[in-house]
């Protein structure tokens, strides 16, 4: 596992943003490059800079396609707090990706069992994920896998716990019990499938899960933990995630991407 710490949220959305780029444009395959994509808070720095680059002519989407983690069960694509929604109005409206190369699971499918299955098989017809960008909530579930999700599920329906409604009440007018109950989630393993995963840490709030993520053991309870098993796992976070970390920890990272950038 490599953990790349940054000084505040700024940079590690900067630093995560040219590392996605880089990945795009270094990508030669006959294929498109599949790219793995979080909603919440955490990516949206980074989704402002992949959209300046995109903008001045750095970098360009059109031979990218993308699968997003998840999206509430039960809430149309036109409500505002439903994840197409959100992906569209903070990234995909300001890129030159095209439309059909976009993925993101239906909520109002009739039958969300099918749809889970349909996307589990619609990843794996482009040869699986070349780069999975998540983040992690406080209790360290990884899109909606809550904790005890199993670390091998695949892309399925999630119940979603009392404290992750709560958190999330924030945006349905300070309501948990308006927050869905359930949501289409991919899996642990579809995520640890995917040839690299980018982890966005960023907060005091988080500092537990990062802890966990990285010097805990690997446990169903923080299903972060299962990163530690993939080879090929980044965790980019700021300082104030930091403070959980043993400090021998969190000078061997500083000393490893020191190195790196020599």
């Amino acid at each position: 596992m490599r953990v790349v710490i940054q000084d505040n949220y700024s940079k590690m959305c900067q630093w995560a943003a040219n590392y996605i780029a880089k990945k795009i444009k270094a990508h030669k395959e006959d294929r498109p490059f599949v790219l793995g994509l979080p909603t919440g808070s955490s990516p949206i720095g980074v989704y402002q800079e992949l959209a300046r680059m995109n903008k001045a002519g750095e970098i360009t989407f059109k031979n990218v396609v993308t699968f997003n983690m998840d999206e509430y069960l039960g809430l149309p694509r036109e409500h505002d707090q439903s994840y197409w929604y959100f992906m569209h109005d903070n990234f995909f409206n300001h890129i030159d990706i095209p439309a059909e190369n976009i993925n993101i699971l239906n909520g109002m499918a009739e039958d969300p069992v099918a749809e889970c299955a349909r996307y589990e098989e619609k990843i794996a017809s482009y040869g699986g994920v070349d780069l999975f960008l998540g983040g992690i909530g406080v209790d360290g579930h990884l899109a909606f896998n809550e904790p005890f999700t199993s670390l091998t599920s695949r892309t399925g329906v999630r119940d979603l716990t009392t404290d992750t409604r709560i958190v999330n009440g924030r945006f349905f007018e300070n309501d948990p019990e308006k927050v869905p109950a359930q949501a289409l989630s991919v899996g642990i393993g579809t995520v640890m499938d995917s040839k690299e995963v980018l982890i966005l840490i960023s907060g005091h709030n988080k500092a537990r899960a990062l802890a966990a993520s990285v010097e805990g053991g690997v446990s169903q309870k923080w299903t972060c933990s299962a990163l530690q098993l993939h080879p090929a796992a980044i965790i980019a976070c700021d300082e104030p995630a930091c403070g959980e970390l043993t400090v021998d920890t969190y000078k061997y990272f500083l000393d490893i991407e020191r190195k790196e950038r020599l």
